[in-house]
């Protein structure tokens, strides 16, 4: 008996060393070659640890003409559009993501996500500063209150890096103090506190994530103080163009305010490098429900093909697909915005060709304040008789049983 217990003994201690041993495991960040071979050429002598912190990334970003003339090459027009006087919102890449902007097949539908163009300065009809009329729906800054039980919080007007095409570019790349921003917050907690059908939160700016941890958790933490909400989401483009950020501390600190969602910006599966795939994992693992929202843009991801494997993409790095956007009416974005057939077309050749958990909704934000429409393809298509007629994913028409009700139906029901 003694063997058998000596033996149990050096099983369970075994096991308990292996269990210490995988709790102090140090997971190596992830830089993939495009990335390494960028850094070496255009930041000689940066080491692996400087690359992957973040705040160095932010500190380095390309925003001047030299900047992207001496690592992207960019073209005449571009350098034309980076210097222009009047842009809406600023000019700022990291290194990481610029690494992804020359020399793959993803490289021009990416690059025309974040380099300037001269069609920024145009007005076309129907375009204004703030379509969506946040700012009309208001009510203490930092708050835009819309739908009856949740509100969004916008925490920052600071991002990493500017999508051209950005909603909110009347209010991004603004400076802002401490003293300043810690009083909006202030302000906006106490609205949600003292609204109490308010259950949902969604932080977003700007990029939350752009701020330090200690300021992210002084809004998570009072915002989950608060009884009635019942629930926090983040808005982020982060773990896309500086996946650098979601660091295990970072991820620490936001497992201990749960139910918590984040929903990440994907634009293209070109984005979906093996840093975005760990910066996902990393949220994944501590709980944290995923999901993308995606904006349909003309020349970056317009095709059923592009959308397929950004969607598929998404899914495999445990990222749910939740929004297409049909592109907002914000000025100076026309050349981004396809018909709207075009999104009902995609939609259409993402339905049953793949998996119904790599579907999002497509919708469209509707103008001064209408909120979020789905939009869906015309499956249904009409009534004939007692019948139902249908149009599968495939073009063929099936029928379905549905009786009318009849006279004494009606007189029974009554």
């Amino acid at each position: 008996m003694a063997r058998v217990s000596d033996a149990r003994g050096t099983i369970e201690s075994d096991a308990r060393a292996a269990r210490r041993k995988a709790m102090v495991k140090v997971e190596v960040p992830v830089i993939n070659k495009t990335a390494r071979a960028f850094r070496d050429a255009h930041f000689p002598g940066v080491d692996d640890a400087t690359w992957n912190d973040w705040r160095w990334q932010v500190r380095n970003r390309l925003s001047t003409v030299e900047d992207f003339r001496r690592m992207l090459g960019v073209n005449a027009l571009e350098a034309e559009a980076i210097a222009m006087q009047g842009l809406r919102l600023p000019v700022a890449v990291t290194p990481y993501y610029a690494s992804l902007l020359t020399g793959l097949d993803c490289s021009e539908a990416l690059r025309r996500c974040v380099i300037p163009a001269a069609a920024e300065l145009d007005r076309s009809y129907g375009e204004c500063g703030d379509p969506l009329a946040e700012d009309h729906d208001s009510p203490v800054p930092g708050i835009v209150h819309r739908y009856p039980d949740r509100v969004l919080f916008i925490a920052t007007d600071i991002c990493s890096t500017y999508c051209r095409y950005c909603t909110r570019s009347r209010l991004v790349g603004r400076k802002e103090t401490r003293a300043l921003r810690t009083r909006v917050w202030d302000q906006a907690i106490d609205y949600v506190r003292r609204t109490p059908q308010v259950r949902d939160v969604l932080v977003s700016g700007g990029d939350p994530f752009l701020l330090p941890d200690s300021a992210l958790e002084y809004i998570l933490s009072r915002l989950r103080a608060i009884p009635h909400v019942e629930m926090l989401r983040l808005g982020t483009k982060t773990p896309m163009v500086l996946p650098q950020r979601i660091t295990p501390a970072l991820v620490r600190m936001l497992k201990r305010y749960h139910p918590l969602f984040v929903s990440i910006h994907c634009t293209h599966p070109g984005e979906l490098t093996p840093e975005a795939g760990q910066a996902c994992a990393r949220l994944a693992d501590a709980g944290i429900p995923l999901g993308s929202q995606t904006v349909l843009l003309s020349g970056v991801n317009d095709n059923t093909e592009t959308m397929l494997a950004l969607m598929r993409g998404l899914l495999k790095n445990r990222v749910r697909p939740y929004y297409l956007y049909q592109c907002d009416q914000v000025e100076g974005t026309a050349h981004f915005r396809t018909p709207l057939s075009r999104g009902i077309e995609i939609m259409r050749g993402l339905r049953g060709f793949t998996s119904g958990y790599a579907i999002p909704h497509f919708v469209v934000d509707l103008p001064g304040g209408g909120g979020k429409t789905p939009v869906l393809p015309e499956y249904f298509q009409g009534r004939d008789g007692d019948e139902l007629i249908f149009k599968n994913y495939e073009g063929r028409e099936f029928r379905t049983l549905d009786p009318l009700p009849s006279a004494d139906t009606d007189a029974d029901r009554r």
